[in-house]
């Protein structure tokens, strides 16, 4: 029978071979990634107008930083309006 191990497990031997992390702080590493692209559009949204608010940004500044971000993504979502990142936001 063969070795079923999870796909991610090829990465974290790749990171423990290719730099002085341990396997654990490697695999940490990988997950964090993983959640990090695991991330829907809307909390995307939601999570970066909460970061740029915190550090002092204005809605309208935001707005069309998240807009301009978007595109950016690993895998990029559909390209939204200025009132859909609003009714995001807001409900």
């Amino acid at each position: 029978m063969l070795d079923r191990r999870p796909s991610h497990d090829d990465l974290v031997d790749h990171l423990v071979r290719s730099t002085a992390l341990q396997r654990g702080e490697a695999a940490r590493v990988v997950l964090d990634v993983l959640a990090y692209f695991d991330e829907t559009t809307e909390e995307f949204v939601r999570r970066r107008h909460r970061e740029l608010q915190a550090r002092g940004a204005v809605n309208a500044e935001i707005f069309e930083r998240v807009a301009a971000e978007l595109p950016h993504r690993a895998v990029a979502p559909p390209e939204l309006s200025l009132r859909q990142l609003r009714r995001i936001v807001y409900g």
